[in-house]
C-alpha cells in the first residue's frame, strides 16, 4: 500500500506541480485512511482493489465524527478521490469506488504559468549545446510547450507517434481515460524533433528495437522523474525563480493560447480535457492578463 501512495505523491509533484505543503497534507490524509483500514490493510498494492464505496463512506463519517472543519474533510476526501483516480489510470484497480462519493466542495486553485519570456529563456538555455542529450531535451521541451502534453503523455510517446511532415506536423498521444488525440505542432518543435531523431537519438539508443521516442543515456525510455530533474536543472540555469514543474509548461501553453485569442473549445481539444469546465480555469488567467494590459494602456486607468 505504501508503494502505491509513494507513486501517487510523486505524480502530484512531477505531473500536477503541487506544492510541498499540499503533498505533505495528502500524504497525511492517505496515511490516515490506511490507519482507518487497520487490520484490513495489507502491505501489497492489491489491497486497494478491496476498498469499496461502503468502506470509504464509513471513513468519511469517522472524519465528521472527529469534528474536523468542513474544509479539512473536503481536502481529505479530495485526496482519496485523486488517489483512486490515479490508481485507475495506472491500472492498479479496475473500478473507482470514489466515483459517486459525496464530499464538501472546496475552492479550486488556479494554475501558475510562466511568462512567454521565461519559456524563451528556458528553451534558449537548452539549445546552448549540441550533445545528443541536449538535442533530446530541447525536443522534449519544445514538444511539451508546443502541444500542451502531460509529462506522462510525453514520456510514453513512441517514434511512430509523431508525424514530421512540413506544414502538417503533429503528435498522437493517449491521454486520460485512454482517449487518443492528435495535436498539431509548430515549425520550431518540428525542427527540434528532426534534429533529435537524426543526430541525437541514434547515439543514445543501444537496441534497434527500442520504440520509445525519448530515451535516457542507457538507451531506455526516459521516466517522468528523469525528465523533471532535467527540467529543474535547466530552469535554474535559465535564472527562472518561479517554481517550475513539467505541468507548468502545460499550464503555460493553455494560458498563452487563450491570451493569443484561441477559442476555449479549441484549447480544450488540444489539452484532451473531457469537460470544458476543466479548461475554463485558464480563462481567469487570460482575463487577468487582459486587465493588466488594459490598466497599462488606458489613459484613464493610470
Amino acid at each position: 500500500m505504501a508503494e502505491a501512495i509513494a507513486s501517487f505523491l510523486s505524480y502530484l509533484e512531477i505531473e500536477k506541480g503541487f506544492s510541498f505543503n499540499t503533498i505533505a497534507a495528502y500524504k497525511n490524509d492517505l496515511n490516515q485512511l490506511v490507519e482507518f483500514l487497520g487490520p484490513q490493510a495489507s502491505p501489497d498494492n492489491n489491497h486497494w482493489q478491496k476498498v469499496d464505496r461502503s468502506l470509504l463512506t464509513r471513513y468519511i463519517l469517522s472524519l465528521r465524527e472527529r469534528d474536523y472543519a468542513p474544509s479539512t474533510v473536503a481536502r481529505k476526501v479530495a485526496a482519496v478521490k485523486s488517489f483512486f483516480d490515479f490508481l485507475v489510470e495506472e491500472g492498479m484497480v479496475g473500478d473507482d469506488p470514489t466515483e459517486e462519493l459525496a464530499s464538501p466542495k472546496i475552492g479550486r486553485s488556479l494554475p501558475k504559468p510562466i511568462s512567454v519570456g521565461e519559456v524563451e529563456r528556458l528553451l534558449a538555455k537548452v539549445a546552448e549545446r549540441d550533445a545528443p542529450e541536449n538535442r533530446r531535451d530541447r525536443a522534449m521541451l519544445e514538444l511539451l510547450y508546443a502541444a500542451g502534453l502531460r509529462v506522462s503523455e510525453l514520456v510514453a510517446l513512441n517514434t511512430n507517434d509523431v508525424s514530421l511532415r512540413a506544414g502538417r506536423a503533429d503528435v498522437r498521444c493517449l491521454g486520460k481515460g485512454s482517449r487518443e488525440r492528435i495535436v498539431p505542432i509548430h515549425e520550431q518543435a518540428l525542427a527540434a524533433l528532426r534534429q533529435y531523431l537524426e543526430l541525437g537519438r541514434p547515439k543514445l539508443v543501444h537496441n534497434s528495437d527500442e520504440k520509445a521516442l525519448f530515451v535516457n543515456r542507457r538507451g531506455e525510455r526516459l521516466t517522468r522523474q528523469g525528465f523533471w530533474l532535467l527540467l529543474k536543472g535547466y530552469a535554474q540555469s535559465a535564472g527562472i525563480s518561479s517554481r517550475i514543474t513539467p505541468h507548468t509548461l502545460r499550464h503555460s501553453f493553455a494560458t498563452h493560447m487563450l491570451r493569443g485569442g484561441a477559442p476555449l473549445r479549441h484549447v480544450q481539444e488540444l489539452l484532451g480535457h473531457a469537460n470544458i469546465s476543466t479548461t475554463q480555469v485558464y480563462t481567469q488567467l487570460a482575463s487577468d492578463h487582459i486587465r493588466e494590459e488594459y490598466d497599462k494602456a488606458h489613459p484613464r486607468a493610470k
